[in-house]
């Protein structure tokens, strides 16, 4: 146990009894902890397994690699659309976690194989930004030298959030709202 985690745990409103619970499981499966991203994340040799995610409805186990995981029993969901690695739990209740115990434990168990093979994800598939940003980038070279100076996650960020949009003039409104963080060379939620 570390802390930070014991803070973080002591001053968390929603999910407490749940995240105690899922705690003392990733802790016997001799998994470090640490808070990471502002969550608890739990991690072997030096690698992140799992981060523990309080949402509004649910307390989620996001697994990393979970898409190469094996989950014979199929607890682990998609963490959204757009996500090619992680898959996750979800909980609403302690005893949800209790009920299922051994099989988080198997899952933990697949994780750190997963990690300790070396196995690496699929490539990522190559980022398609909507036309009115690529129209931007083509017109404003100083938008253009700082969204290319941005890492590829927060370019991928980015181009969601503009492609989200259904109408061009409101694509076009988003590039212009983000402009600043991007010549800042800031991220979408930095």
């Amino acid at each position: 146990m570390t802390k930070p985690v014991d803070d973080y745990l002591e001053t968390s409103g929603a999910w407490r009894p749940e995240m105690q619970a899922l705690r003392a499981i990733l802790l016997d499966c001799g998994l470090a902890e640490a808070l990471k991203w502002r969550k608890p994340c739990y991690a072997h040799d030096g690698s992140n397994i799992a981060i523990m995610q309080p949402m509004k409805g649910a307390l989620s186990l996001m697994f990393f690699k979970g898409a190469l995981m094996d989950d014979p029993d199929g607890l682990l969901c998609d963490q959204g659309p757009n996500s090619r690695a992680a898959k996750r739990l979800e909980f609403t209740d302690a005893e949800a976690i209790r009920a299922v115990e051994p099989q988080v434990r198997a899952l933990v168990a697949s994780a750190v194989a997963v990690e300790a093979s070396g196995v690496d994800l699929p490539p990522r598939r190559e980022l398609e930004l909507p036309g009115e940003l690529t129209e931007a980038l083509a017109d404003d070279a100083e938008l253009s030298a700082a969204f290319d100076a941005l890492t590829p996650g927060r370019q991928r960020g980015y181009a969601l959030n503009i492609a989200g949009a259904k109408q061009a003039e409101t694509r076009r409104n988003r590039i212009a709202k983000h402009r600043p963080r991007i010549l800042a060379g800031k991220g979408l939620h930095d």
